[in-house]
C-alpha cells in the first residue's frame, strides 16, 4: 500500500523507482518487487527512459486504477 500511496499522492506525475524508495523508506528491490504487479495489472504505466532508467506513473487511462482512486478517496472520507 506504501508504494501505491505514493503513487497516488504524485497523481499525475512520473516518478523513478529510486524516488519511490527514498519517499517510502523501502529499499529499491522491495519497490520494484510491489511495483511489477501494479505494472502487469495496469494501474501503473511504466515508461522505459534509456537502457536502464525508467518511470512509473498510475495509469490514467485505466478502468481498475479508476476504481482504487475512488476507493482510497473513500478511506480517507472515513479516517478524517
Amino acid at each position: 500500500m506504501t508504494v501505491l500511496k505514493n503513487l497516488i499522492s504524485h497523481k499525475g506525475d512520473s516518478t523513478y523507482l529510486s524516488g519511490i524508495a527514498e519517499e517510502t523508506g523501502l529499499s529499491h528491490s522491495s519497490v520494484a518487487r510491489v511495483i511489477a504487479p501494479l505494472v502487469e495489472t495496469g494501474i501503473v504505466k511504466e515508461k522505459p527512459l534509456g537502457k536502464q532508467i525508467r518511470t512509473f506513473s498510475l495509469n490514467m487511462d485505466s478502468e481498475l486504477t479508476q476504481l482504487v482512486l475512488e476507493f482510497y478517496d473513500h478511506i480517507h472520507k472515513f479516517a478524517d
